[in-house]
C-alpha cells in the first residue's frame, strides 16, 4: 500500500483505520478451509458517505477493497488474497425503520440476523432467512444466502425489496423500492444480490418480514434409505403441505450428533420437519406427514408443538456441524454446497455417498432436502498432500455430478475462492457477460479481487 496515500486516508478516519497485527489477522481468516489472507489495513466507516469517500480514494490509489461483514463466509468471501483495505461494516448497524403494517424493515448492512430478531421481538413479525451463523444482512445479500426456512419463505433474494449500494467510483445508488412489485426498468436489486461485493458495497437493505406463526410443531422420522427419506419430502411438497423446514441428516451425521449431544436418534437417514400455522393446522400437517412417512417405511416418528420438546427434537440438526467437527478436531472442514432439482436429489446423494466410500473420505451429510441443497461436511488435513488431493478430486466430481443433474455448484455459500473454476462450466458464455458487467462497474478492478473469477 502506498504509504503517503495511507496517511491521507488515516488523516480523516483517525483511529477507525487500523493496521495492528491482531486486527489484520482477525480479518484475514474465516470458518472456511482456505488459507488465511489478511488485508493491509481495516477501515471502520459509519455511513455510506464515508464508504463513498473510501472507494474514491482506493480507486485513485489502486488499492483493493474487501467488504467485511461478520466474517462468517465459508468460501473465503471476505479474505484478502491480494492484500488491500478491508471495509468493516460492523459500525453500520442501525435498524432505521420497521413498518409493521407493510411487513418490511430498513436496515444498515452491518445489522446482524440476531440484532434484527431482537428488535422485532414482540412486533408479531420475523425475518425468515437463517443461514445458521449470525451473519450481517449485507453479507447475506452479497453472498445470496439462504437457510433452513427456504422451502417455505424463500432465500435472501426473495426477501430483499431494495438496496443502497456504493459503486467503485464512489457513486451511491438505490435499487428497488418498498413496493411489493414493480415493472419499472432493470431489476438492479438482484444484480447486486449474490455478487459477493465485486460490483459494489451494499450499505442498506429494505427486507421483507413475515408474521410470526401462531403455532409451530416439529416432527422427526427415521428411514431405511436416503431414497425413502427424499421421496417422503417430495410427496409432502407435491401434496401442498406447507412445510417450513425439511432437513436431512444421514446415518453418520446422526451418529455424530448422538455422541456429541447425548441424544438417542436411530442411526439411519433422518428427516426433521417443522410446520407453521394455527394450532389445528400444525397438528394436522404433522399427522399428514407422519402418514406419508410411514407409507415410505419411516419409523421412530416423533412430533411435538411444545417449545421445550421442539427444541430438543431440533437439537440434532442444530448441532450437526459441531458434532462432525468433533469427530476430528484437528482437521479442517470443507462444506460442499451443491443444489439439484429435488427429483434428482436421491440419486445425486446416493452416488455421492458411494463416491465417498470408494474414496475413504469422512464426510457426514446434511441437507435442506426441501429445496434440493445438501452439504457433505468433509474433514481434511490440508497439510497432507495426498489427503488434500483426494478431497479436492471428490469435490470436483461432486460438482460435476450436480451440474449433470441440472443443478448448481453452490446453493447458498457463494463462489468466493473455492468454486471459481466451475463458474464457466455452470454458466458457459454467460460468464463473459458477467465479466463485462464487472469491467463496466469496476473498471479498475478494486472490488473484492480474486473472487468469482479465476483471474480476478
Amino acid at each position: 500500500m502506498n504509504t503517503a496515500k495511507f496517511r491521507e486516508l488515516s488523516a480523516w478516519l483517525g483511529d477507525r483505520l487500523v493496521s495492528d497485527a491482531a486486527c489484520l489477522a482477525d480479518h484475514g481468516r474465516d470458518p472456511s478451509h482456505h488459507a488465511a489472507a489478511p488485508p493491509d489495513a481495516v477501515a471502520y466507516p459509519e455511513n455510506a458517505e464515508e464508504i463513498s469517500r473510501i472507494l474514491r480514494w482506493c480507486g485513485d490509489a489502486g488499492v483493493p477493497v474487501i467488504p467485511y461483514g461478520a466474517g462468517t463466509s465459508v468460501e473465503g468471501g471476505s479474505l484478502a488474497p491480494t492484500g488491500g483495505l478491508a471495509v468493516d461494516l460492523s459500525r453500520m448497524n442501525r435498524i432505521k425503520e420497521v413498518h409493521v403494517d407493510d411487513q418490511d424493515a430498513v436496515v444498515e448492512a452491518g445489522v446482524t440476523r440476531l440484532q434484527l430478531a431482537e428488535r422485532l421481538a414482540g412486533s408479531g413479525l420475523f425475518f425468515s432467512v437463517d443461514p445458521g451463523a449470525d451473519a450481517t444482512l449485507g453479507g447475506m445479500a452479497s453472498t445470496g444466502a439462504s437457510g433452513t426456512n427456504t422451502v417455505r419463505y424463500g432465500t435472501i433474494r426473495e426477501n430483499v425489496l431494495a438496496l443502497e449500494v456504493v459503486l467503485a467510483d464512489g457513486r451511491t445508488i438505490r435499487t428497488g423500492s418498498r413496493a411489493r412489485k414493480s415493472s419499472a426498468g432493470y431489476d438492479l436489486t438482484h444484480l447486486f444480490i449474490g455478487a459477493e461485493g465485486t460490483l459494489g458495497i451494499v450499505t442498506e437493505l429494505t427486507v421483507r418480514l413475515h408474521p410470526v406463526p401462531a403455532a409451530s410443531s416439529v416432527a422427526v422420522g427415521a428411514f431405511e434409505s436416503i431414497a425413502a427419506a427424499v421421496r417422503t419430502v417430495i410427496e409432502v411438497v407435491q401434496q401442498g403441505i406447507p412445510v417450513a423446514r425439511a432437513e436431512l441428516l444421514d446415518g453418520p451425521a446422526i451418529d455424530a450428533v448422538n455422541r456429541y449431544s447425548a441424544l438417542d436418534h436411530a442411526t439411519s437417514p433422518t428427516v426433521f420437519f417443522e410446520f407453521h400455522g394455527s394450532n389445528a393446522a400444525v397438528e394436522e400437517q404433522a399427522q399428514q406427514v407422519q402418514a406419508i412417512a410411514r407409507a415410505n417405511g419411516g419409523a421412530d416418528f416423533r412430533w411435538s408443538s411444545d417449545p421445550a420438546e421442539r427444541a430438543r427434537l431440533w437439537q440434532a440438526r442444530h448441532d450437526a456441524y459441531y458434532a462432525v467437527r468433533a469427530l476430528r478436531p484437528d482437521a479442517q472442514a470443507l462444506g460442499t454446497d451443491v443444489c439439484v432439482p429435488i427429483s434428482r436429489l436421491a440419486d445425486c446423494i446416493d452416488e455421492t455417498l458411494a463416491d465417498l466410500e470408494r474414496s475413504s473420505i469422512i464426510a457426514p451429510l446434511v441437507g435442506h432436502v426441501g429445496d434440493g441443497n445438501f452439504h457433505c461436511l468433509v474433514l481434511v488435513d490440508r497439510e497432507n498432500p495426498a489427503e488434500r488431493d483426494n478431497v479436492d478430486a471428490f469435490h470436483r466430481r461432486l460438482i460435476q455430478r450436480a451440474l449433470a443433474c441440472g443443478g448448481t455448484s453452490t446453493g447458498e455459500h457463494g463462489v468466493g475462492l473455492g468454486k471459481r473454476e466451475f463458474l464457466r462450466e455452470e454458466h458457459g458464455e454467460a460468464v463473459d457477460l458477467m465479466r463485462e458487467l464487472k469491467r463496466t462497474l469496476d473498471p479498475r478492478g478494486i472490488l473484492n479481487p480474486g473472487k468469482l473469477f479465476l483471474d480476478g
